[in-house]
Formats: structure tokens, C-alpha cells, sequence
């Protein structure tokens, strides 16, 4: 046998898993296709819109979790400067500014090259880190676009913590 034949084992779909975690956390969820899973997650602030989907050109799964808040174009500047700030803040991830539709969304992927598989807890992980992530930004995304503040004035009233009892 030659070096060039050789068989590559067939990979599952790592859809599959996020799957299994949507059923398990009864998240209402919709298979896109073969490579693409749509999940609706009910939140503290808002409903969550995560699409998670298959990248086999780059054995990656991408996920992307929006929320219901479009960016008006007089407030795109301030929400562009809340995202810098965001960004700055965050370890793994990043949130985005679609302008064409003006929806603000968090990012990121999950790298499996070499074939590896992904496991419960790296899905877990991945969409629990966009949730939390979404839950704690959300207030400041409102406080720029319906109450008008600044991006530091915003960052500023979310980050405050209470210490103590009354």
C-alpha cells in the first residue's frame, strides 16, 4: 500500500453534539442543514438566537448568538464604541456590529483541526461563554440605544457592584 492510499476515518458531525445539548437543556432548536443548527435560548434580558454551524473547509464550528436590539444609524458610532470597549474587556470571543442589518451579535469558534471531535463539555462551554457573555453586555447595549448614554457611561453603570448589605 502507498502513502496516498490510505483511508481518512469518517468524522461525525459535530452538529450532533450541540444537538444533544439542546435537547438536554430543552432549548427549542431547528437543524438549518447538514452543517448549520439555529437555538433559541430564553434569557434573563432578552431571547438569545444562537447559530452554531459546521466550517469543514476550516474543522471549525462557528457560533454566532444575536439578540433583538437593531442599532438606528444616528447611535452605529457610540455602539461601535461600546464594541471596542467591549472587546477589550473579553477573553475569548468578540461581539460584532452587522451593519448591514444593524444587529449586534456575539462570535466565536470552536477549532477542531486534525480531525478531532468535539466534546459535551467544549459545547458547553462555547455557548454558555456567548450567553453569559450577551447577559451581561445587553444592559449597555440598551443604555446607548434607548437611553442615550455614552459607551463609557454605559460600561460604567454595568460594571458597578453593590458590596455589603442594607
Amino acid at each position: 500500500m502507498s502513502l496516498t492510499e490510505f483511508s481518512v476515518a469518517q468524522r461525525h458531525n459535530p452538529l450532533d453534539v450541540v444537538e444533544q445539548l439542546a435537547t438536554g437543556n430543552d432549548w427549542s432548536f431547528e437543524r438549518a442543514g447538514e452543517d448549520e443548527i439555529n437555538i433559541l435560548v430564553a434569557g434573563k434580558w432578552t431571547d438569545y438566537q444562537v447559530s452554531v454551524t459546521w466550517m469543514g473547509e476550516l474543522e471549525a464550528l462557528h457560533l454566532a448568538c444575536a439578540f433583538d436590539l437593531k442599532v438606528p444609524d444616528r447611535r452605529r458610532m457610540e455602539v461601535q464604541q461600546l464594541i471596542a470597549s467591549v472587546n477589550e474587556q473579553m477573553w475569548v470571543g468578540h461581539f460584532d456590529l452587522w451593519t448591514k442589518d444593524g444587529m449586534v451579535m456575539f462570535r466565536h469558534a470552536l477549532v477542531l483541526a486534525g480531525g478531532l471531535e468535539p466534546s459535551d463539555d467544549q459545547c458547553k462551554s462555547v455557548i454558555g461563554t456567548a450567553l453569559d457573555s450577551c447577559e451581561r453586555y445587553f444592559p449597555a447595549f440598551q443604555f446607548v440605544l434607548w437611553a442615550g448614554k455614552s459607551a463609557r457611561e454605559a460600561l460604567d453603570a454595568i460594571m458597578f457592584e453593590t458590596s455589603g448589605e442594607a
